[in-house]
C-alpha cells in the first residue's frame, strides 16, 4: 500500500472535522496530480468538484482550507482541461487558482502562495503567453522557503517555459545551476522531469550544432526519464516521454524506432483517454512521415489532430500543428489551402501570445511559398514580421532560419539572377510587372484609375493586365460602387 492509498483510508475516520477531511482529500488530489491520474485526483475532492472551472464546493471550510480547496480544483481544472481539450478551461483555471494565491497570500502562507502562483503559470504557459508564465514562476521562487520538492518543481516548471520561448542557454544554466537539487532528495518524479528536459535541450542543441553525438546524449536522458517516471508509476508521463523520444530518433534517420515509441505513447494515452496528448503524438507522427516523404499518410494523421485541438484553448498547440499541416499541403502542391492555413497559424499563435510558435510558422510561410506562392511585398512583410516575432529568441536555429528567409526576399526583392534554379525570362517579368502594379494600387489606396495613372498606362491597360495576368492583385483594387442609376438619360427620363 503506498502513501496515497494510506491517505485515502484515513477519510473513514469519524473523528476527522470538515476541514481536516477536506485538507487531507487534497493532499491525495495533490498527489495524484503530480502522478499525471487525474480522473483519480477528480473522485479523490469528492464532494468538493464540481467539474471542470466550476467553484468548488468549500462550504463551512475554514479560510486556509477553503484556499487548499481552490487550489487543487483550479489546478486539476487547468490539466483535465488540457487533457480533453476543454474550450475555456484554462481561463476558469487561472480564476480559482488566482483567488487560491489571493488567500493564502492575506493568510501569510507563502509556501502556499508560491505554489499557486506555480499553478497558475503552468495555465499561462499551456495558453502560449510565456512572458506571464515566467514572471509568475520569478514570484513564486522568491517565496520558497526550505520546501524542496516545492523548489525543485518550480525551477523545472520555469525551464519548460524558456525551452518554449527558444531561450535554450537560459534553460540550461538552469538546468545546471539546479542539478544538485535532483541528485539525492527529491522524488523519481521530479528527477524524471529532470532528465526528459535536459534531453529536450540537448536535441535543439544537437540541431544547431549538428552535433549527433547530443542526439545520442538526449536519448540517453529520455531513457532515464523513463526508467523514474517507471519508477514513480506516472504512466503519463511514460508516454510523454516516449513521443519525445521519436524526435531524436527520426531525426537521425532511425524511423522504425522512433514509430515504435510513438506507438506505445498512443496505446497508453487511447488508455488514459488523453485526446490532447494524443494530438500531440499524432503531431510527432506528422514530422516522421514528412521525413519519410509520406506526405499522404502526414495529412491524415494531421486533420484528426486539428480537429481536435480545435476544441481547447491551447492556442501554441494549434498554431504548431497548423504549422506542420501547412508544409503537407505543400508537399502535396496544395498551395492555396498551404498558404491559408499557415497565415492562420501565425494569427492563432500571435494572437494568444504565443510569439515563438508566431514567429516560427511566418518563417515556414517563407520558406515553403516565399519564391514563388508569396507576392513580393507580402513576402517582405511576413519576413518583418517574422523577425519582430523573433526578436527576443536564443534558439540559433531560428535565427539561422531567419537569415535563410532574409537571403529569399532579399533574392526577390534584386528581380532575381540569371542563373537560379528555375529562373525563366518570362518568369521574371512577370514577377517584376506584378511588383510595380502591386506598390501602385497600395499607394492609390486600392483605386484602379489612380494606379493606372501612377504606372503612366490607361485604365483599361490595368484592367486587362489583372484580368489576363495578375488576377490575384485583383483582392488589392477597391470594387467599383455602383451608381443607383445611370447618368445618361433617354428621352422617356425627360421632364
Amino acid at each position: 500500500m503506498n502513501l496515497t492509498d494510506e491517505r485515502l483510508r484515513e477519510l473513514d475516520n469519524p473523528t476527522l472535522t470538515a476541514d481536516e477531511r477536506a485538507r487531507l482529500r487534497c493532499r491525495v488530489a495533490a498527489d495524484l496530480i503530480s502522478e499525471g491520474r487525474y480522473e483519480a485526483a477528480r473522485e479523490a475532492l469528492g464532494e468538493h468538484w464540481r467539474g471542470i472551472g466550476e467553484r468548488p464546493n468549500a462550504e463551512g471550510l475554514g479560510e486556509r482550507t477553503a484556499a487548499e480547496v481552490l487550489l487543487q480544483a483550479g489546478a486539476l481544472s487547468g490539466w483535465l482541461g488540457a487533457s480533453n481539450q476543454s474550450a475555456g478551461a484554462q481561463e476558469q483555471a487561472k480564476d480559482l487558482i488566482s483567488e487560491s494565491a489571493a488567500l493564502f497570500e492575506r493568510l501569510g502562507e507563502t509556501d502556499r502562495t508560491a505554489a499557486a502562483h506555480s499553478d497558475l503559470a503552468l495555465c499561462y504557459w499551456r495558453e502560449g503567453a510565456y512572458d506571464n508564465a515566467r514572471v509568475l514562476l520569478e514570484q513564486a521562487a522568491a517565496l520558497i522557503g526550505d520546501d524542496a520538492e516545492l523548489k525543485a518543481k518550480t525551477v523545472l516548471r520555469r525551464v519548460v517555459v524558456e525551452s518554449s520561448s527558444g531561450r535554450y542557454t537560459d534553460a540550461l544554466r538552469l538546468l545546471t545551476d539546479s542539478t544538485p537539487l535532483f541528485e539525492e532528495g527529491t522524488s523519481h518524479a521530479l528527477k524524471g522531469i529532470f532528465h526528459n528536459e535536459l534531453a529536450l535541450v540537448l536535441r535543439k542543441l544537437a540541431t544547431v550544432e549538428r552535433r549527433q553525438d547530443y542526439y545520442d546524449r538526449a536519448i540517453i536522458e529520455h531513457t532515464a526519464a523513463v526508467y523514474h517516471f517507471e519508477q514513480a508509476g506516472h504512466e503519463r508521463y511514460v508516454a510523454r516521454t516516449e513521443n519525445n523520444l521519436a524526435s531524436p530518433l527520426y531525426k537521425l534517420g532511425r524511423h522504425g524506432e522512433a514509430h515504435e515509441h510513438l506507438d506505445r505513447a498512443r496505446l497508453i494515452f487511447a488508455r488514459l483517454k488523453d485526446a490532447g496528448s494524443l494530438a500531440q503524438v499524432d503531431e510527432t507522427r506528422a514530422r516522421v512521415l514528412i521525413a519519410e516523404q509520406r506526405y499522404r499518410e502526414a495529412n491524415r494523421v494531421m486533420a484528426g489532430a486539428i480537429q481536435t485541438l480545435e476544441k481547447g484553448g491551447e492556442s501554441a498547440l494549434l498554431a504548431d500543428a497548423l504549422t506542420v499541416q501547412g508544409v503537407v499541403w505543400t508537399r502535396l502542391e496544395i498551395h492555396e489551402s498551404s498558404l491559408s492555413i499557415l497565415r492562420r497559424a501565425v494569427e492563432v499563435a500571435e494572437v494568444s501570445g504565443a510569439l515563438c510558435s508566431a514567429g516560427r510558422a511566418a518563417l515556414t510561410l517563407i520558406e515553403e511559398h516565399g519564391a514563388r506562392h508569396l507576392s513580393l511585398t507580402d513576402a517582405h512583410t511576413v519576413y518583418l514580421r517574422a523577425d519582430e516575432l523573433l526578436k527576443d529568441t536564443q534558439d540559433a536555429e531560428d535565427i539561422a532560419r531567419l537569415r535563410a528567409c532574409a537571403r529569399i526576399v532579399i533574392r526577390r526583392l534584386a528581380g532575381g539572377r540569371l542563373h537560379d534554379e528555375g529562373f525563366t525570362f518570362h518568369g521574371a517579368v512577370h514577377e517584376f510587372e506584378a511588383k510595380f502594379i502591386e506598390q501602385a494600387l497600395e499607394e492609390a489606396g486600392g483605386s484602379v484609375t489612380k494606379a493606372a495613372r501612377l504606372l503612366g498606362i490607361s485604365y483599361q491597360s490595368l484592367i486587362t493586365l489583372l484580368d489576363t495576368r495578375h488576377g490575384r492583385l485583383y483582392k488589392k483594387r477597391t470594387p467599383p460602387k455602383r451608381r443607383k442609376r445611370s447618368i445618361l438619360r433617354t428621352d422617356g427620363d425627360a421632364k
